[in-house]
């Protein structure tokens, strides 16, 4: 009988799963190079400086924070992703609260991958070899699997817009729940419960996504 994976543990997995590819991008990728080729041996030397010392960066969360902070900063278009989180309320919004909005979501995930990085266990991950054609050429799509120590697989999907010569990530689905559809509908209804008061929106953003959600899964 397959032991069930507490929601709490699959969460861990998940953000870690987001990080460990999020940061495994910090690699600048030259466009001949394909983005699972950067993604395979980013891996690799991010797991060797984290490796065997998870408990110290437990202990100094501030210095794993900076150590995230940096690579996002190389690899995630913040400001696309703010623009399409915001979604049909980004034309309004003034020049200051869409680049407020861009920092304090930056944030979130930093937070938020940071927790993951240090309790994450895995048996492997997976980078998978993509099957089709991009669509466009500065588009592109990164899967990868996800193996916990139980053999159960999460499956991770990235998205990535070329951007200055550079691969930089703009959404990505976990397990099949597109994460940035779920923060836009999020950012929507706090604007709709805030009276589209985007200074109180901004302050009081704090994106969830639910443990049930994520272990159920979407269809995305």
């Amino acid at each position: 009988m397959t032991q069930m994976t507490s929601p709490i543990t699959l969460l861990n997995r998940v953000l870690l799963g987001l990080c460990l590819m999020l940061t495994s991008l910090a690699a600048a990728a030259a466009p001949e190079r394909s983005p699972e080729q950067v993604i395979r041996y980013s891996v690799d030397e991010l797991m060797g400086q984290i490796e065997g010392r998870r408990d110290y960066y437990a202990d100094n969360m501030n210095e794993l924070k900076a150590l995230v902070d940096e690579n996002l900063d190389e690899i995630a278009d913040f400001r696309y992703i703010g623009a399409s989180v915001m979604g049909r309320y980004f034309q309004n919004a003034t020049p200051q609260q869409r680049s407020r909005f861009a920092q304090v979501f930056r944030q979130t995930l930093i937070d938020t991958y940071t927790k993951g990085l240090v309790t994450f266990d895995y048996r492997e991950l997976r980078v998978l070899d993509s099957q089709r054609p991009p669509r466009h050429e500065d588009q592109a799509s990164v899967s990868m699997e996800v193996v916990a120590m139980d053999g159960s697989v999460y499956p991770v999907s990235y998205t990535l817009r070329l951007t200055d010569g550079q691969w930089k990530v703009v959404n990505v689905i976990v397990n099949g729940i597109n994460l940035g559809l779920t923060f836009r509908n999020q950012f929507d209804q706090a604007m709709r419960d805030h009276g589209r008061d985007y200074d109180a929106v901004i302050t009081s953003w704090s994106p969830e996504i639910a443990t049930e959600e994520l272990e159920q899964g979407g269809d995305a």
